[in-house]
């Protein structure tokens, strides 16, 4: 696990540094294929790893922050990014996914290419281009007008059948005879060559002087209307699309209408083989549902629209030879196999080790140690072997069998009934327990200062802690006699722990590091629970009436709950005097008990937090995402996506004035 916490630091440094000179330099030192490959390994990383994810993390954000010499604009609504598909089956449970929110209504669906350039905005107000601003990180982005004034293929002015107010959002990118010309006089002038035809295009359409921009042959094509204010609007993208370039915005030629997803494929297998034949850098197809309604009421999940996907074109491959199969033990005990190959080059990228799921996919796939085997870089954030080169076998190839005895600390593994993977029994196991501990203590969990990852490495290699409840039972002497600590540092870390006993039910339930629990389920289970013992004792089938508890959640809970180590380290967090309660609320009696609200945009009088916070304290829920048990959207300044999925839904909104006047009235009342 310590290598795994050093890659991601490490793959979040890489991230960031060529983010900076991609985004802000515009001058990349590699390509767009090895830095996917950084951005999909992580990625991986940590859905592997939950607690390793960090608000500052790169895969958190959409793009890079703007750069403030351009001037900052916010986007009424933000520009997100896509899902991505890399086979029919991602495709197809894609859409399973979206049909099962729409029910029986059926849906039809436009294509488009996904042009590789760079996002930008245009808003036009009264018939004018106002504004062009670049992605930026989605929510804000650069001011770049003057520039993108510059690209002819960009209207100036619209006719007067256009909404008085309006956003279209499009691709600017460089034609490829215009990136090989660019690149032949960069050549002559000696500057440094522009690594694709989309850097080139983010790098003309962000210089400081606009003359340069213009001598650049950019294009555009736009591919959707951001919003629109003053005259109704189509109200599938399809007919979006055709209202746009009635308007004189330029559309691509390529765009389909299909009615079923097998059409979808068809469009697809047409450009995975016609690719090549575009004046133009493609890197897949966009697929979007054809209603805006529907797109509406499908809204978001994280970042990434329901109702859109890319479909990436297939990924590059390569041959090796697969030297070993190693194991690494996660923190919740399972045994991850993983492949070392011999080293071999991939599309610029030297790869060294792919993943490999479990033992099952390995015997699935048939792929033995010495195999040669066919691997894959995109599609996977790990590259993933496909397949054996069967005949290419010697019969020296060993079968792989998953160990009997856990690689750390040699207790028992085990294979629990319906899971795929294996797992060592022992909770104290040093792979496991060191970073439980990390997990504990950090800042969305017991939030103990003092005892950060460092601390507690220290802790656990002199043998002062085993696992996270002998944190409170550590004496003053006990860490006197770590290196380098003084008086105060230990009067310090024994306050902290002292306090840490009174974090709500929630934060402890999420601290114990639970399979699949992060922090919105231990809210949830601490509504349904009074205490830790009761969520213990809860049966599956108990578990399972609780709403957005699933069959996995749920069988989590009974098996982290039914295994001694476990119930040993409660008993002791119990002794400890560690609060294992929930805070009793009689909320049927209080005046907003039934009622949940949602708040999107921002508040001027007080933050988000303190607003649900009373909310709560009089009885009302406080929820995150509009559904169609939302009572009361509250709408602050800059709302985002919430609003318009409340407003097709029908629900109620409130101004940042009239919630407090109804919180005012609810605390008056006896």
């Amino acid at each position: 696990m310590a290598e795994v916490k050093q890659r991601v630091a490490k793959l979040r440094d890489l991230i960031n540094y060529h983010n900076y000179r991609y985004y802000v330099l515009d001058s990349p030192e590699i390509s767009d294929a090895e830095y996917d490959e950084f951005m999909r390994e992580l990625k991986q990383l940590e859905e592997a790893h939950h607690e390793l994810i960090t608000p500052d993390s790169p895969t958190q954000r959409v793009g890079a922050a703007p750069v403030e010499a351009f001037g900052v604009v916010e986007h009424p609504q933000p520009l997100l990014s896509l899902a991505n598909a890399f086979s029919d089956e991602e495709l197809e449970a894609w859409y399973r996914r979206a049909s099962n929110l729409l029910g029986s209504r059926k849906t039809d669906f436009v294509c488009e290419l996904k042009i590789d350039g760079l996002a930008v905005a245009l808003t036009y107000v009264n018939g004018l281009l106002e504004i062009g601003a670049t992605r930026g990180d989605g929510l804000r982005g650069e001011n770049i007008t003057q520039n993108l004034r510059t690209v002819k293929s960009i209207p100036l002015s619209v006719p007067k059948e256009a909404p008085p107010r309006f956003e279209v959002r499009g691709e600017v990118y460089l034609p490829k005879v215009g990136f090989k010309k660019l690149n032949e006089e960069r050549a002559k002038e000696g500057l440094p060559l522009f690594a694709n035809p989309r850097n080139a295009a983010a790098g003309s359409v962000r210089q400081l002087d606009s003359r340069i921009t213009a001598q650049r042959p950019l294009d555009i094509f736009v591919y959707g209307l951001g919003w629109a204010e003053g005259k109704a609007v189509p109200e599938t993208h399809w007919e979006i699309m055709q209202y746009l370039k009635s308007l004189g915005f330029k559309i691509n030629p390529n765009i389909a209408l299909c009615r079923t997803i097998a059409e979808v494929k068809d469009y697809y297998e047409k450009w995975v083989e016609n690719q090549e034949k575009l004046p133009y850098e493609v890197d897949g197809v966009v697929v979007k549902i054809n209603s805006i309604p529907f797109q509406v009421e499908l809204g978001f999940v994280g970042r990434e629209p329901r109702w859109a996907i890319a479909y990436k074109f297939p990924a590059i491959q390569g041959t090796t030879r697969l030297l070993d199969i190693g194991i690494n033990v996660g923190r919740t005990g399972s045994l991850n196999p993983y492949a070392i190959l011999e080293p071999v080059q991939v599309g610029g990228v030297t790869i060294k080790h792919a993943a490999l799921h479990n033992e099952e996919d390995i015997h699935r796939k048939d792929i033995r140690i010495g195999d040669w085997v066919v691997i894959q870089r995109a599609g996977e954030v790990i590259p993933e072997i496909v397949e054996p080169i069967v005949s290419r076998r010697t019969s020296k190839e060993k079968i792989f069998r998953m160990p009997r005895r856990c690689p750390v600390c040699k207790a028992e593994v085990i294979k629990p009934e319906g899971e795929a993977m294996h797992r060592c029994t022992n909770a104290a196991c040093p792979a496991q327990a060191l970073e439980r501990i990390k997990h504990f203590v950090s800042r969305g969990a017991m939030d103990i200062e003092g005892v950060g990852e460092k601390m507690s490495q220290a802790l656990f290699d002199a043998g002062l802690i085993k696992d996270v409840g002998d944190l409170y039972y550590l004496t003053r002497d006990k860490l006197l006699s770590l290196e380098r600590m003084a008086d105060k540092s230990v009067a310090n870390i024994l306050n902290s722990i002292e306090r840490s006993k009174d974090r709500p039910l929630p934060r402890v339930i999420f601290a114990l590091g639970i399979i699949n629990i992060g922090e919105q389920t231990a809210e949830l289970l601490a509504e349904h629970f009074a205490s830790l013992d009761e969520l213990a004792q809860a049966p599956r089938e108990k578990l399972l009436e609780i709403p957005s508890i699933g069959p996995k959640i749920a069988d989590s809970l009974v098996a982290f709950f039914r295994q001694e180590q476990n119930k040993n380290i409660i008993d002791k967090l119990r002794q400890a005097g560690v609060k294992l309660e929930a805070e009793k609320v009689e909320t049927k009696e209080l005046p907003l008990a039934g009622l949940e609200f949602v708040i999107t945009g921002r508040l001027e009088t007080f933050p988000r937090q303190e607003a649900e916070a009373r909310v709560k304290a009089l009885g009302g829920k406080a929820g995150s995402d509009v559904t169609r048990k939302t009572n009361y959207l509250v709408v602050g300044e800059d709302p985002g996506s919430k609003l318009a999925r409340a407003q097709a839904l029908g629900i109620k909104q409130l101004s940042e004035t009239e919630l407090l006047e109804l919180l005012k009235q609810a605390e008056r009342k006896p």
